[in-house]
This record gives structure tokens, C-alpha cells and sequence, in this order.
């Protein structure tokens, strides 16, 4: 269990070289801790998490209450506070109590520091402490985090690169981001900008418009110009630009609500609330208001709701969205019945998996000290089947041919309803250009949100909780979206979105405005009730921004 104080050797075989080495025995308890209590284990196949997990407990730290400083450092103090205690103020508490220095020496450190906090509040995370777990950040605020980190630089002549910098964010913080890139540009930088927001594409001197579609129905340029010229085309961008919001003005009514009572979670200050059942519902509101908060506190109440994040859904190469979703289980029975052999044949992880490979489609060479090198099998050339597997067709193709066609392609291929059901829904969720092969670890967090989506379309009597669906669509796909989630309202489901794009706010029955600021400034619920009686609420910012799209 524990070792021993005598060396020991053992033998130590490497299964893909056969090479032997003697190492020295550590004990169980000692090696367990080196490999998966000293370090962080969230690489780790998810399954290893889990089992991991399964045998230690973790709670706070007797000796310095979670904060992993010692008593010596502890006993520094600046104007009466430790750097623990400066560490869990927010931002701006933290840029107030920093002012406070007069000393030479610290003044000029402090001042090194209050650029980076006023830069904080600049993106609109002023409301942040310094010791916030970065894992426990949403995907706006950790990529304002990062803009923070680089954009520090006085240099010019500089290409900065923004893979949708606005994606999570509310309109107000959304303007945040543009009046920074524009400062950025003032400065004689070029802003390259991938985005989706209309609010973001009117900042623009120039514009490239790619598509029209998505895969292999996109792939090409076509605009390339000002604003006022895109808009005079007839393309899907130039309608987003040129449509206004429509507010629902027939909501759906409800009798029976979800009732959340005196909520204290995080920044949440007291909250009671009644969500409807039955309707589609909006939490809006500015990062950090805490909508996220109140969305737990649902989960702790009606722990049977269904909650569709834009986590991973798998880690290898072996899922994708047609082993995800089913469909895959379908297509093999297909291809078995066709040839008459078992369908075994038809999966890289059974009978038909290549020998060299083991059906992974790549060899992985261990090179010790070093990370392994990783190559395209050369046997089956990264297909994973074996050569007798890729003898049985369907219709002509054979079983990799058939799973390498685009989601659009396999529907008209199949001839098959519940094939064309399943596929169906990966095609409504806007997945079409998908291959049925693509790895899942390969999507975008939008992209895995709306496979997980597409496996539930069908079911009734369920609550869904989806946490901001709309991230990563176009105004044209996220139209698409909301078909959808109107399919599982009518299918007698009760809908909960967390949402900061304003035509699905709109479009929905029943809203609830978290607000009025974020952090500490936020907490409560300024507003509940339809999109239309939300336009008359002074305090709401999702409203203002709402007002002027409808006007």
C-alpha cells in the first residue's frame, strides 16, 4: 500500500515497444497521489476522472481555510488586509482599495496593477474577484479575461485576430468589446473580426461575407465591400442587417409555475421567483447578473430537468454525432441486412476494425520523456475499417463511404424512415454539412449543444434547460433555432433558455430580466413578464437595447 523503505525493483513492460525496464516500487497510495492527486486531472479521459473521483473526497483545508498560503505569508499585510483578503475583493473594490497606497514604493507597483484592473472594467468584468476559479468562468468572461491579457500593449502595426469576441455577451457588453477594438484600430492596428453579431458588423470599415451555406454548400466569398453596400445585397447577412426584431405578440398562456424561494446562490440576493411551465422562457441580462446562478438554483429544485450545455459530448475520435444521436446503430443493421453478414462488420470497434490500428484509424508511438507521435495508420490510410469490412456495400458504397457523406447527403441516401427521422433532426438543428464520421471533439461548443438537442427532439413532458443556444449562429440558423425550441414547446415540453441574442428574447413567451449590473451590482430580478411589457422597464438594459431594434 505504502512502499517500503528497501529498494525494490519491478519490471516495467511497454506494450507497444516490448522494451523492459526495472523501476523502483513506490506503493500504491504514494503513486496513486504523484499521478492523479498532484496534478490537474481534467486532460484526463472523462471516464478516468470519473473512477479517480470515485476514491478520494476533497474538503477545505483545516490549516489555512482553502486559501493555500502559509501563516508567514498570511501575516503581510497592506493597509490591514492580507493578500488573500485583497484577492477575493472584485475588481473594482480591489482598484478602489489599491488608491488607497501612498508608499513610493508600492504606489508605482499598484499603478502597474490599476491599469490591468481599469482594462477589466473596460470588457465589463469589473465585477470579478482576482481568486475566481478560471474553470468556473462562463466563455464571455473567460475570453474577455484573455483580451485583457493581450491587449495591454502600446505597440502599433500590430494584426490582432478575433474569433468572435462577443459570443456570451449581452448587448451593453457587446458595445464594451467594439469600442475597444475600435481604439485598437485607432492606433493604427489591423482588426481581423469572425462574428455573427450584427452589432458588431455595423463597426466595420470592411466586410467579407463567406457562404452561402454551411460546408460544402459555402467555401466562398460572396461580398466583399462597405456596410452600406452589403446591405443592398440580397444575402442572409444583409437581412439580418436590414430585418427588426419582432416581438411576440401572442405569447403562450400558462396556469403552473416552477417556484424558486429566497435564492442566495452566489450573487443571487434573495430571489423569488415564478417560472412558468409549458412556454418558452428567457433569462436575460448583462454577464454576470446572475443568470447562470439562478439556472443552478432551478437545477437544485427540479433536479429532473434536462440541462443541454455546450460541454463536450466526447473526447475521442470514436464519437461522433452519428454514435451520439443513434443512427449509427441503424446504419450498420442496414448495411448487415443487405449483405447478410453480422453487423458487427460495419463498427471500427468490433469485427470490423483494422487489425493494425485496432480501428482508431491512427498508430501512437510512445516516445517517453516526450509526447507521443501520433500517424495515420498505414494499413487502412485512416478509414479504421479492414479491407474485408470495406468488401459489403450499400447502394454502392461501402461502410466508410457511406459514413464519410455530409448529414444532407446521408438523409436522401438512406432509404430508411427511422434512419431519415434521426437524421432529420441533425439536419433541423442546422448540422447538415456535418460528415457522420466527424469526431466530436472536433465541434464547436454551438455544434455540440445542438447534437444534443437533435437526441431529444421527439420527447414530451420534459424541462429543458439550454444554456445560451443561440452562441455561434448566424441570425439565419438562430431563426432555424427557434423552430426548434417552439417544436418541443408544442410537443408539451417547458423550454428555459439562457439567452442574450435579442430576436430570440423577443420570441419568447415569458421573460426574466436578472440585473441591474453585474457582480455584486446585479442579483436580482428587475423584470418578469412578456417581451412587450418588457420594452416599458427603465431599468432594464436588455430593454433599451431591445427598444431600438423593434423601433
Amino acid at each position: 500500500m505504502y512502499g517500503s523503505d528497501a529498494d525494490i525493483k519491478v519490471e516495467i513492460r511497454s506494450n507497444n515497444t516490448g522494451r523492459v525496464n526495472r523501476v523502483a516500487y513506490e506503493g500504491v497510495v504514494p503513486r496513486f497521489n504523484r499521478l492523479y492527486l498532484n496534478r490537474d486531472i481534467s486532460k484526463l479521459k472523462k471516464s478516468l476522472q470519473d473512477e479517480i473521483s470515485a476514491l478520494i473526497s476533497e474538503q477545505v483545508c483545516d490549516e489555512c481555510g482553502g486559501i493555500g498560503l502559509n501563516k508567514n505569508a498570511l501575516a503581510s499585510r497592506i493597509n490591514g488586509l492580507n493578500i488573500a483578503e485583497l484577492s477575493r475583493l472584485n475588481v473594482n473594490e480591489l482598484l478602489r482599495e489599491l488608491g488607497r497606497i501612498d508608499d513610493p514604493v508600492g504606489s508605482a507597483l499598484s499603478r502597474q496593477i490599476c491599469e490591468k484592473l481599469e482594462r477589466m472594467i473596460a470588457v465589463g468584468i469589473g465585477y470579478l474577484s482576482l481568486d475566481r476559479r478560471s474553470d468556473t468562468l462562463s466563455g464571455g468572461e473567460a475570453q474577455r479575461v484573455k483580451m485583457v491579457r493581450n491587449l495591454g500593449s502600446s505597440l502599433s502595426n500590430i494584426t490582432y485576430i478575433f474569433d468572435e469576441p462577443t459570443a456570451g455577451l449581452h448587448p451593453h457588453d457587446a458595445s464594451k468589446i467594439g469600442q475597444i477594438l475600435l481604439n485598437l484600430r485607432d492606433n493604427h492596428n489591423n482588426i481581423l473580426v469572425i462574428e455573427h453579431n450584427t452589432q458588431m458588423i455595423k463597426l466595420a470599415d470592411h466586410i467579407v461575407e463567406l457562404g452561402e451555406f454551411g460546408g460544402s454548400g459555402g467555401g466562398r466569398i460572396i461580398y466583399e465591400g462597405d456596410l452600406a453596400g452589403l446591405q443592398k445585397r440580397d444575402s442572409k447577412t444583409a437581412k439580418a442587417l436590414n430585418e427588426g426584431v419582432q416581438i411576440n405578440q401572442n405569447p403562450l398562456k400558462f396556469s403552473e409555475v416552477f417556484a424558486i424561494k429566497n435564492a442566495t446562490r452566489n450573487n443571487l440576493k434573495n430571489v423569488s421567483v415564478d417560472i412558468p411551465k409549458g412556454v418558452l422562457v428567457a433569462i436575460s441580462g448583462v454577464a454576470g447578473s446572475g443568470k447562470s446562478s439562478l439556472m443552478d438554483e432551478f437545477m437544485a429544485h427540479y433536479p429532473q430537468a434536462i440541462k443541454i450545455d455546450q460541454k463536450a459530448i466526447g473526447a475521442q475520435n470514436r464519437s461522433t454525432p452519428a454514435t451520439y444521436t443513434g443512427v449509427m446503430d441503424e446504419i450498420r443493421k442496414l448495411f448487415a441486412k443487405a449483405n447478410g453478414v453480422d453487423a458487427g462488420w460495419f463498427s471500427p470497434n468490433s469485427k470490423g476494425a483494422c487489425k493494425a490500428c485496432k480501428g482508431s484509424g491512427v498508430i501512437s508511438y510512445d516516445m517517453a520523456f516526450a509526447e507521443p507521435v501520433v500517424l495515420t495508420c498505414e494499413e487502412c490510410g485512416g478509414k479504421r475499417y479492414s479491407d474485408e469490412a470495406l468488401k459489403f456495400c450499400y447502394s454502392g458504397l461501402n461502410i466508410e463511404q457511406a459514413v464519410s457523406q455530409s448529414i444532407d447527403e446521408a438523409v436522401e441516401f438512406f432509404n430508411d424512415k427511422k434512419i431519415a427521422r434521426l437524421l432529420g433532426a441533425l439536419r433541423d438543428v442546422g448540422l447538415g454539412y456535418l460528415s457522420l464520421n466527424q469526431p466530436t471533439s472536433t465541434l464547436s461548443g454551438g455544434e455540440n449543444q445542438r447534437v444534443k438537442l437533435a437526441s431529444m427532439l421527439g420527447k414530451s413532458g420534459e424541462i429543458y434547460v439550454l444554456d445560451e443556444p443561440s452562441t455561434g449562429l448566424s441570425e439565419s440558423d438562430s431563426k432555424e433555432l427557434l423552430k426548434l425550441l417552439r417544436r418541443l414547446v408544442d410537443a408539451k415540453n417547458s423550454v428555459i433558455i439562457i439567452e442574450h441574442r435579442l430576436s430570440l428574447i423577443a420570441c419568447a413567451d415569458f421573460v426574466i430580466d436578472m440585473g441591474e449590473g453585474a457582480g455584486n451590482e446585479g442579483g436580482e430580478v428587475i423584470f418578469a413578464g412578456t417581451p412587450s411589457e418588457l420594452l416599458e422597464c427603465v431599468r432594464s438594459k436588455t430593454a433599451r437595447y431591445l427598444k431600438e431594434l423593434v423601433e
